[in-house]
């Protein structure tokens, strides 16, 4: 694995140190739609001390009374990470991060042509004064300074240039680089941040949102070219498509760069689940690293060689995150990944069985269903129980049901090889179609049907039903069926032939 030398030597220029300033608690709460409650924010900046983030953005304190008191709350718990406040370049926005007992003040004003004409109304010169100021009043009362020149990306190179020597002669301790609309690419990060790094000693930092999905490339580009910081949300959350992401950002540095941050990254996938519970923000499933997905496998070929070297069709391993592996069944599924299902849930099946639970697999993934593990457990335990030998096999099923209209069920039976067919009617659908089997059979054996339960395997409107049923003979014999299906009708029909089947060949032996 190659480390920050070896890395510096291939052309990058790589600070000796990478910080990581995390603003889900600021920036992440600005997503659309999110309000976090004060505790809510202590169990996140708990979570990401806990992970090792260098900074936390704790909020806004000038922005509410109630930003104020859950800064406090957070800097009361005696974190590692340094806590940072946001402000505007305002004594009063200053004043609240003082309020707010931080020590760390990331203070910012609008430098392009559109935040001077058409937020601010400032020109150049009074832009300059204003930021300046902030910084001298922040380092008089003892702060720690990031400055960001908001909208940098769409400023003017010479002007930016301006502003940020003149806030680094006031004190300025980082000098923070916002895309603000996302619109900066690979290539121009390179080239805008090695400018100024050529240009200032001071270290840098960088704000990258996602408006063209390149918030995380952008990143690791501003990193290769010595920025020292790069500020992240958990899940990329944040104003409108969010920001870099932190696990992202991490991982990547971590598996194709070779630069661990000391983060623990085992904490990763619990704290992405937690941040979103609280914001109601549901990741997408094939979200990288951290999404469900992540290490999700259905092709048979992939799953071959996950189970032979997980190295084959995977980056990293899901343990790295905190994540785990799913061999996911559906029409893709290949045998060693059936036969992996089935070893996880001690289930042992013969040839022939395994062979039935196979072909029912691919026929529900044919159908648009995704199996879930219960479904194979419900299915492969049916195979299981179900009678060795089918004296009575369904050939059709008709079913005519509807408001005012008699439920009837016209059944086409194969009994010992003859094919038999009737209709009949009942209070259901389900009902009818078991009177139409019980004239079917009424010639090799007399029935009834003691015990009838009906489950959905899973949530949803493809869910599989399972039907439990005990009928006895007239004998006193007593037998279960059990099946599964898609149908409901169809599930309760073969549960029944299923008992009865089982029923009949009892007699048989006993005779």
């Amino acid at each position: 694995m190659k480390n920050i030398e070896t890395l510096k030597n291939e052309n990058m220029n790589l600070a000796d140190k990478i910080y990581i300033l995390d603003t889900t608690l600021r920036d992440g709460e600005q997503t659309p739609g999110v309000a976090l409650t004060v505790d809510e924010k202590i169990q996140i900046a708990r979570k990401l001390n806990n992970l090792g983030v260098d900074k936390i953005e704790v909020g806004f304190p000038a922005s509410s009374k109630g930003e104020i008191e859950s800064s406090k709350k957070i800097a009361s718990l005696g974190l590692d990470s340094t806590l940072v406040g946001l402000a505007r370049s305002l004594k009063s926005d200053i004043d609240a991060v003082i309020d707010s007992d931080l020590g760390y003040v990331h203070s910012f004003i609008g430098t392009s042509p559109l935040h001077r004409d058409y937020k601010l109304k400032m020109p150049k010169e009074k832009i300059i004064e204003t930021a300046v100021d902030a910084v001298e009043y922040a380092k008089d009362h003892g702060l720690t300074v990031e400055f960001s020149a908001e909208d940098a990306t769409r400023t003017e190179r010479d002007f930016l240039f301006d502003v940020f020597g003149e806030v680094v002669n006031a004190g300025a301790d980082f000098l923070d680089v916002p895309d603000t609309v996302g619109v900066l690419t690979p290539i121009v990060a390179h080239e805008l941040i090695s400018d100024i790094k050529s240009n200032f000693s001071t270290p840098i930092s960088v704000h990258f949102h996602n408006d063209f999905g390149l918030a995380t490339a952008n990143s690791l580009t501003a990193l290769e070219c010595g920025a020292n910081q790069v500020h992240v949300t958990v899940n990329g959350l944040g104003e409108r498509t969010g920001n870099c992401s932190l696990e992202e950002l991490v991982i990547t540095l971590k598996v194709a760069y070779g630069i661990d941050l000391g983060l623990d990254t085992t904490r990763l996938y619990s704290l992405s689940h937690l941040v979103g519970r609280f914001t109601g923000v549901k990741m997408p499933v094939n979200k990288p690293i951290v999404g469900e997905n992540a290490f999700a496998h259905e092709s048979g070929i992939h799953v071959h060689g996950i189970l032979n070297n997980s190295n084959t069709y995977e980056p990293m391993s899901p343990e790295l995150v905190g994540h785990s592996r799913r061999i996911v069944l559906g029409k893709h599924t290949g045998a060693n990944a059936l036969k992996s299902k089935l070893k996880e849930y001690h289930i042992d099946l013969n040839d022939d069985q395994f062979c039935k639970v196979f072909d029912e697999i691919k026929s529900l993934g044919d159908s648009g269903k995704c199996v879930t593990d219960d479904d194979l457990v419900a299915i492969a335990t049916i195979e299981l129980g179900s009678a060795r030998e089918t004296p009575i096999v369904i050939k059709g099923l008709s079913i005519s049901s509807g408001a005012n209209v008699s439920p009837t069920a016209t059944v086409k039976l194969e009994i010992d090889g003859v094919e038999k067919e009737t209709a009949n009617t009942g209070v259901g659908p389900i009902d009818a179609a078991l009177n139409a089997i019980r004239n079917l059979i009424q010639d090799s054996i007399d029935v009834e049907l003691e015990e009838y339960n009906l489950e959905a395997i899973t949530g949803g409107t493809d869910a599989l039903a399972e039907v439990f049923v005990i009928s006895s003979d007239s004998k006193g014999n007593r037998s279960t069926g059990r099946s599964t299906n898609q149908d409901i009708v169809m599930a309760s029909i073969l549960a029944v032939l299923d008992s009865i089947n089982k029923l009949l060949l009892i007699q048989r032996v006993d005779s």
